[in-house]
């Protein structure tokens, strides 16, 4: 609109100056002819003794002379001049001028039957008089022409009154002007108008296309999520088959081959008790079947326990102390040896699957304990400080070397150990193991646990004591 406007407004201004110009030509040619049709009419008579004697009479300049008091004549003639076809002054109001000559233009084109019109300011020589006066004037000049024939014998030169003249000029350029100007303030409203409406309709469809951006934007942003979504759940569905699958190995080895492998062994001394008893001729002793008997139902027990879900029924709504101490006092109660339980700043809540973890990890460290270290040392230390829950199975046993912590001498896999590792990492846990031959081994698993209600509470100290 800026641009346009001010292209219009130039173009207008151009076209307004354009039409001023040619009406006050007209105007004042218009009026130029006019006088001159006036003047040449009481001058021709007086210029007629020209074509015999190339100069005017003295009776004839006073014939003109009386002729310019005329008052019908000097209200709108202010001066009369008339030129030789040399340029020279031949008669003038002002006589300082009279026989001198003076080029000019103008001169030249009246003689050749053209009326000729100057105005503006008189800058000329010939017309100091006339400036002299300080009123606003337009010359004319005429051809004179001989009766009969035509033929110009002298030129005409006439000043009138411009102030008339100036006044209708200025009406009309002021008549043009409001034209222009309404034209063009038209043409600005209708360009407005139209440039307006086109920019409602250009914002109506960018906000209709932003909008439509923006809910295409939000669409694909919700379609990338739902892939993302999709994606991170195939992988954490299959990690969740891989690691149901482990913790099912883990549980079935951890709870009832544990228990099976107790039966083997009692089984085993009870075949030598029945081979020596059959020497010697006596019964069996019945504490070996009792015992086989307790076994297989812990066994049975066990595996009904992991069908419904490989979560230990006796340990829901148990807090997690009672956890553990439940987990301390069953492998007590089994294989009648000492577990020193020590529980520092534990945290408040603790998911259902990291329980079920803590459980058995305890019971596969403490079973490992006492297979493997004669139940030497066997202790359990758990502390809670700054959101990490720490789980420490240790024994004074003989220990392993780091080489054979994971294989067993003849290169199978330590499913106990491997299963431990597997269900604690399952839960985003730390899984480490240090055993120096001659010191012991100590079993440890970490969890984070910064949820609403475990206030990351300071034990740093109290875990080294206890440690200690």
């Amino acid at each position: 609109m800026i641009a346009a406007s001010i292209i219009l407004g130039l173009t207008m201004t151009f076209v307004g100056n354009l039409v001023s110009k040619t009406i006050e030509r007209s105007a004042v040619q218009a009026a130029a002819d006019a006088g001159a049709l006036y003047m040449t009419t009481f001058l021709e008579p007086y210029v007629q003794e020209l074509t015999t004697t190339g100069s005017l009479s003295v009776q004839t300049a006073q014939a003109i002379d009386h002729l310019m008091t005329s008052p019908t004549l000097n209200s709108h003639v202010i001066s009369v001049k008339i030129w030789s076809p040399d340029g020279t002054v031949l008669y003038s109001t002002n006589k300082d001028v009279v026989n001198k000559s003076f080029a000019t233009a103008e001169i030249a084109l009246a003689l050749e039957g053209k009326i000729v019109t100057e105005w503006g300011t008189l800058n000329e020589v010939e017309n100091s008089y006339e400036r002299s006066l300080g009123i606003p004037l337009y010359e004319i000049y005429a051809p004179l022409r001989e009766f009969g024939t035509g033929r110009i014998i002298a030129v005409g030169e006439f000043y009138e009154l411009a102030e008339v003249l100036e006044q209708e000029i200025a009406l009309v350029r002021q008549e043009v002007w409001i034209v222009v100007g309404t034209a063009t303030v038209a043409m600005l409203l209708l360009l407005f108008a139209i440039v307006h409406r086109g920019e409602r309709i250009i914002l109506r469809q960018q906000h209709a296309l932003s909008r439509q951006i923006h809910e295409q934007t939000l669409l694909h942003a919700k379609n990338i999520g739902l892939q993302r979504k999709i994606t991170i759940a195939n992988q954490a569905f299959s990690r969740i088959n891989e690691l149901t699958l482990r913790r099912c190995g883990a549980d079935l080895h951890d709870g009832p081959a544990q228990l099976l492998t107790l039966i083997l062994v009692r089984l085993d001394e009870l075949n030598t008790l029945q081979e020596r008893n059959n020497k010697n001729g006596t019964q069996p002793e019945g504490d070996a079947l009792e015992t086989i008997r307790n076994a297989a139902q812990d066994a049975l027990q066990e595996i009904r326990e992991i069908s419904r879900g490989l979560a230990l029924p006796e340990i829901n709504g148990m807090s997690l102390h009672q956890e553990l101490e439940l987990a301390v006092q069953r492998h007590r109660q089994r294989t009648e040896t000492k577990v020193d339980l020590t529980c520092i700043s534990l945290p408040e809540n603790v998911p259902p699957q990291h329980k079920v973890c803590i459980y058995r990890f305890i019971q596969e460290a403490l079973n490992n304990a006492y297979r493997h270290a004669g139940a030497k040392g066997q202790a359990v230390l758990v502390s809670y400080a700054q959101g990490l829950l720490t789980i420490q199975v240790v024994d004074a046993g003989d220990g392993m070397a780091s080489d054979c912590l994971l294989t067993t001498s003849t290169g199978r896999t330590r499913l106990g150990l491997v299963g431990m590792r597997y269900r604690v990492e399952s839960l985003g846990g730390k899984f480490h193991i240090q055993s120096i031959p001659g010191t012991g081994t100590k079993v440890c698993a970490q969890f984070r646990l910064d949820y609403p209600g475990n206030p990351p509470s300071d034990a740093t100290s109290d875990l080294a004591s206890a440690q200690e």
